[in-house]
């Protein structure tokens, strides 16, 4: 079974990479299901219902999410409707939407997961390593293959999770950092890991945004509107091969697109 899985979408420059060379990757990796991160996906912060139906008229398969999941109030209600946009499982249980779904991956069922780290994240979480290995051995009784988004800033929180998953799920892949990293492995258990798939989107920029406002916020500290960047794009992502028999990864390779 091979698995893709695209690094945050930032705004429309990174929903238009999607939408331009998905099919074509799909075609190059033979991919049997496509998961993307998208909680910039809308003018660079949060998901609206438009964004969300145009990548996956695009051709992924599942939506997720992160620490700018309600940015977009819109997104309260839709979540509810639409199981394949998944919102941090260790949010508040009150929160709207869900943080794990099985679908289909070329016949085979997979579980994916969505989660958010503690560190550096001024949102009250649950713990997410306690709500994760809960929530993993309820999804193996039905699916063996389990892919793990880890939204999080602390590079130790994430390979952390990596370790404390390992042999039990197919992947842990980070996001949020929009920084590709270059340490993607299979660790000894059989769990691919990567701490960061990076950003799809704009790469003249810092992270996805216009560099002279995130430059004056930095020198003056004084509030500004972010607004995407224009001009070339990337799109960054991993194929993860795996056995869907076992549930344990073969491989995984970094894709980094950029025109």
């Amino acid at each position: 079974m091979i698995i893709l899985f695209i690094g945050d979408i930032v705004g429309r420059p990174g929903r238009m990479m999607v939408e331009e060379h998905l099919v074509s990757l799909r075609r190059e990796t033979g991919a049997d299901l496509v998961i993307a991160n998208g909680e910039n996906a809308a003018g660079g912060i949060g998901l609206t219902r438009d964004t969300a139906d145009e990548i996956f008229g695009a051709g992924v398969d599942v939506i997720t999410m992160g620490n700018h999941v309600w940015d977009k109030k819109e997104l309260l209600e839709y979540i509810n409707v639409e199981p394949r946009i998944l919102r941090p499982l260790n949010y508040p249980g009150k929160a709207p939407g869900q943080g794990s779904i099985i679908v289909d991956g070329g016949g085979s069922p997979v579980a994916v997961v969505n989660a958010a780290g503690r560190v550096f994240n001024t949102i009250l979480l649950e713990c997410p390593f306690r709500k994760l290995a809960d929530e993993v051995d309820r999804l193996k009784a039905e699916a063996r293959v389990v892919v793990v988004d880890f939204h999080a800033e602390a590079t130790s929180e994430k390979v952390a999770m990596g370790w404390y998953l390992d042999r039990k799920v197919t992947a842990v892949v980070g996001t949020h950092t929009h920084v590709q990293t270059a340490d993607e492995m299979v660790l000894p258990g059989g769990t691919a890991y990567i701490t960061d798939v990076g950003m799809t989107g704009p790469y003249h920029s810092i992270i996805g945004i216009q560099t002279d406002l995130v430059l004056d916020r930095f020198l003056t500290q004084i509030p500004v509107k972010f607004e995407v960047a224009k001009g070339p794009r990337q799109l960054s992502a991993v194929v993860i091969e795996a056995d869907e028999t076992t549930g344990k990864t073969r491989s995984i390779r970094r894709i980094l697109i950029r025109e």
